[in-house]
C-alpha cells in the first residue's frame, strides 16, 4: 500500500546524506504525504479509465462503471460486457481494447498481481503486457501501489522539472540524464520521486 510517510522520511535523510543541496530542500519544502493506492486489478483499471481525459471524465466513467458493474466490477463480468454498454459508460472503442486487455490477462491467470517478480524490472515487463499500460504506469503502479522503495520514473516530466530544481541544474535533464543522476540514490530513488513531485510548482524551490 504505497511507500509510509516514515519510509519516504528515512530515505530523503538517508539521500540528503550524499546530497547536499537535497537537505537544503527538505530543509525549505519539508517532507512530502505519501501517494497510496490500492493493489490490485481495480487499481490498473482506473488508470486506463483516466488515461488522456480529465479528472471529472473519468470520475463520471468510473461512476457509470460502477452502476453497470458493481463496485468491484469484476474483471469476467466485465469481459462479459457488451460493446454497447461499455460504450453507454463512456468508454471508446480503444479504451474498451484496454479493459478487456488487462480483465483477460486477470482471468486466464497470465497475470497475478498478488505475486509480481520482486525484481522490479521483470514486475515492470509482467505490467506492461496490458495493452494501455505503458513503463510510465507500470512504475507509478508499482510505486504507489506496492510501495517499492526503488523506484524511478525517469521518464516523468514532473519528476525532470524538479529534479532539476533541486540539483540547481541550468536546463531540465533528459530522461536518460534523469536516470544517470539518480544512480547515487538507490535504493531509495521511490522517496526522492515522491519529493520531485512535492517541488514540482512549489514556490520554496
Amino acid at each position: 500500500m504505497g511507500l509510509s510517510a516514515e519510509a519516504i522520511r528515512d530515505g530523503l535523510d538517508h539521500i540528503a546524506t550524499t546530497t547536499p543541496s537535497m537537505a537544503g530542500a527538505i530543509a525549505r519544502v519539508g517532507y512530502p504525504e505519501p501517494r497510496i493506492r490500492a493493489t490490485g486489478y481495480r487499481t490498473l483499471l482506473r488508470t486506463i479509465v483516466g488515461q488522456q481525459v480529465s479528472v471529472s471524465a473519468a470520475a463520471s466513467v468510473w461512476n457509470k462503471l460502477e452502476v453497470l458493474l458493481g463496485e468491484d466490477m469484476p474483471p469476467q463480468d466485465l469481459l462479459d460486457a457488451d460493446f454497447d454498454a461499455l460504450r453507454g459508460c463512456g468508454l471508446s472503442r480503444q479504451k474498451q481494447g484496454y479493459v478487456r486487455s488487462l480483465c483477460e490477462l486477470v482471468v486466464s491467470g497470465e497475470l497475478d498481481l498478488d505475486s509480481l517478480p520482486a525484481d522490479d524490472e521483470e514486475a515492470i515487463a509482467e505490467l506492461v503486457r496490458i495493452k494501455g499500460i505503458g513503463r510510465w504506469s507500470a512504475e507509478i503502479y508499482l510505486l504507489f501501489a506496492e510501495g517499492r522503495p526503488d523506484i524511478w520514473p525517469a521518464g516523468d516530466l514532473a519528476v525532470q522539472v524538479g529534479l532539476g530544481k533541486l540539483l540547481g541544474l541550468a536546463e531540465r535533464p533528459t530522461e536518460k540524464e534523469t536516470r544517470v543522476l539518480a544512480e547515487v540514490w538507490r535504493p531509495h530513488r521511490g522517496a526522492a520521486a515522491i519529493f520531485t513531485w512535492h517541488c514540482y510548482n512549489n514556490p520554496a524551490m
